[in-house]
This record gives structure tokens, sequence and C-alpha cells, in this order.
């Protein structure tokens, strides 16, 4: 499991990125940066990077995240792990992942209520055409809209 052809972000996606596009026009977020995170092979490792995203966010004082990724399986504890990291730090998070129906998150953990599904095959599974199941406008929309909610609840619950 990993990347495939429908869930490969091409070149032109990733200057004409939808979520920065998105997140950058919008009035009642400030955009404090992006921070681009490689997906290693050992465990240890990702751990490693998704406690250090977290740290760093924390350290930016960050009131919300908005993490993507581009694959899935394997790929699924690096990202698991960031959004869990990011929420015991009292961060709010969502983000946008391929799951569809088959490719379902291969660990979990409590703070992914946040995350959108950006499956736009009919059955719900990866397929061979390049760039299917990527990011659009409306999925960063929807995570955007998860994010100000959940950033607008920690607010209530102080």
């Amino acid at each position: 499991m990993g990347i495939g052809p429908s869930t490969k972000e091409t070149s032109l996606h990733h200057f004409r990125d939808p979520l920065l596009d998105v997140v950058s026009n919008d009035t009642d977020l400030d955009l404090m940066g992006i921070l681009l995170v490689g997906t290693p092979d050992d465990n240890k490792d990702k751990m490693l990077v998704g406690t250090r995203s977290a740290v760093w966010a924390e350290a930016m004082r960050a009131d919300g995240v908005i993490i993507s990724s581009d694959g899935w399986g394997n790929s699924d504890v690096d990202f698991t792990n960031t959004c869990e990291q990011l929420g015991i730090r009292g961060i709010p998070v969502t983000g946008l992942n391929f799951s569809g129906t088959v490719a379902q998150f291969v660990v979990v953990n409590e703070y992914l209520d946040g995350i959108v599904d950006i499956n736009k095959s009919a059955d719900g599974t990866e397929t061979n055409v390049v760039g299917e199941n990527n990011m659009v406008a409306l999925d960063c929309r929807k995570a955007m809209a998860l994010l100000k909610l959940k950033m607008r609840q920690k607010d209530q619950q102080k």
C-alpha cells in the first residue's frame, strides 16, 4: 500500500495547491506557514517527524492546523501520529487524506474526527487514473470549516 496513480499529486497540482489557495484567501484565518514533512520508512522516524511537527506548531503558538497527505497505508502512521501529537498539545487539527472504502486508516486515535476523505472514485477505491483522488477546493473548504469549528469550540471551553 502507499501512493498510487490516483492519489499522486502532479507538479501542476503542487503549483496550484488548492489548500494553500483556500486558506490564504480566507479573511478569518492567518496563514502562518507551510511545513513539508516526508514519510520515513522506519517507525521510530515516523514517530519523530510527527512529534517534531507538533512541537514546531506549538512553538509557533498555532491556533489550529490543517494537515494533508498524498499517500495512504504506511503513510497513515505518520499522518495519524502527527494528528495525535497536535491534539495532545491542545492544538485543534483537521486534515485531508485518501481513505475511501477499502483504505481506511491503518492506525487510529481520537484526534482523527476532522479528517476529510479526498476519495473521488465511485467505488471508493484507489484507481489507475492519475490525480483522480486529489484534494480539490471543496475538500479544502470542508477541512477549513471543520478547523474553524474546532477552534471556536476550544475558545468556548476557556
